[in-house]
């Protein structure tokens, strides 16, 4: 740890307070102002829409101006969201809270790529604990987020007006921690330089497929029942202020093992990490279904979060022994193109599940992309055997 890695932690802590305010109020906001109920989640799949829109774009604004240039315009666009579903909330227009949910998709996946600008911050030895140690601060964000939004919902007339631009104060501080941080001097590309070899040449690696599956599905699982949690919380009577205690653990799952899971990634490598991962999705799902009281879902989104960060900063590790120094960005926004993208179906799925066919079906549904992951660790596991662990990061 040092100072730029700490600052960087703390940025990654208000990116997560920006997401689980908004996840903890977009659907619940999106529910009073939908047309239809299928659509409540509509503002939430804006979010990762707009990631996945935004991710190629941020990848060659980067390679292009570097990290903190990128990252400040990405800020910058997160107030100015944020002021947008404010509005949108206060006149009561949800296509509008939807079209700002999506340009602040721009902000998203500037943020996401936080955990890969950890690494540069220090030696090449801690690259596994960088990234663990940048996601560890989105503990922050699972205090202050769910606290957030409870505290600041009824602040102004409009029911969570005052939570939307609280988000503003999150971003400004962002900004001022991220004028402090020195990132490694940014070359850009000489006009028509190749930036080592073609993207499709790097992604027939097994190593990327499988680091990539796991991240994507991963993450759409987590974003599946998480989504839904506040509005199936709601079906079944119990009061926001679970929803957010709910939320609040659950992130905390999400990022307390984050302080050692990067030193257990260096010592039994990440395959048997995402592994475990694996199974703790599989718990999830068993007490999301056993039923539908505060402790079933506390436990089942508490035991979520934590195999999400096995699985996200297992897949996000294994990424980053496929590409060369001069191919990162490319591959990088590859591999959140795809979070995106499937976070961008789930987000959809899940809306449209849980308001027509109920948190159960939900769950049972989870499974499919959770035997995927699994089916993908035994075939990398397999190629390791036979080619003796060569060409394969731990």
């Amino acid at each position: 740890m040092n100072r730029h890695l700490l600052l960087l932690a703390f940025c990654q802590g208000m990116f997560l307070t920006n997401n689980v305010t908004f996840i903890a109020i977009n659907g619940l906001v999106g529910l009073a102002l939908a047309p239809l109920g299928w659509m409540a989640t509509l503002p939430v799949m804006g979010y990762v829409v707009g990631g996945a829109l935004c991710a190629p774009l941020v990848a060659r604004i980067q390679a292009h101006y570097g990290r903190k240039r990128s990252f400040q315009v990405g800020l910058v666009v997160a107030a100015l969201s944020a002021a947008s579903c404010a509005y949108a909330a206060w006149t009561q227009q949800f296509w509008w809270l939807v079209g700002s949910t999506i340009s602040a998709g721009f902000y998203s996946a500037n943020a996401s790529l936080y955990r890969f600008a950890g690494p540069e911050l220090v030696a090449e030895s801690h690259k596994e604990k960088a990234i663990s140690w940048v996601l560890a601060g989105g503990i922050v964000g699972a205090f202050i987020g769910p606290n957030l939004a409870s505290a600041t919902r009824d602040l102004l007339p409009v029911r969570f007006v005052g939570s939307y631009l609280s988000l503003i104060v999150a971003a400004a501080l962002s900004f001022a921690a991220l004028a402090f941080i020195r990132f490694p001097e940014h070359r850009a590309p000489a006009p028509g330089e190749r930036l080592g070899r073609p993207l499709a040449e790097i992604a027939r690696q097994p190593q990327f497929i499988v680091a990539v599956l796991a991240a994507a599905l991963g993450y759409g699982v987590m974003n599946l029942l998480m989504a839904a949690t506040p509005i199936a919380m709601q079906q079944c009577q119990l009061p926001f202020s679970s929803a957010a205690l709910v939320l609040e653990w659950h992130v905390l799952g999400m990022f307390v093992p984050s302080f050692f899971t990067g030193h257990v990634i260096k010592r039994f490598g990440a395959p048997a990490v995402m592994s475990v991962g694996v199974a703790l999705n599989l718990v999830c799902v068993a007490v999301a279904l056993s039923g539908v009281e505060l402790m079933q879902f506390l436990v089942a989104l508490f035991t979520l979060g934590v195999g999400w960060n096995f699985l996200y900063i297992g897949g996000s590790t294994l990424l980053t022994g496929v590409y060369r120094h001069e191919e990162r960005t490319k591959v990088q926004g590859a591999m959140d193109t795809c979070v995106y993208a499937t976070m961008t179906v789930t987000s959809f799925a899940s809306g449209a599940l849980v308001t027509t066919q109920g948190w159960q079906l939900l769950n049972f549904g989870s499974l499919l992309p959770i035997a995927a992951v699994a089916l993908a660790l035994l075939w990398l596991a397999a190629l390791r055997r036979r080619t003796g662990g060569l060409g394969v990061a731990p």
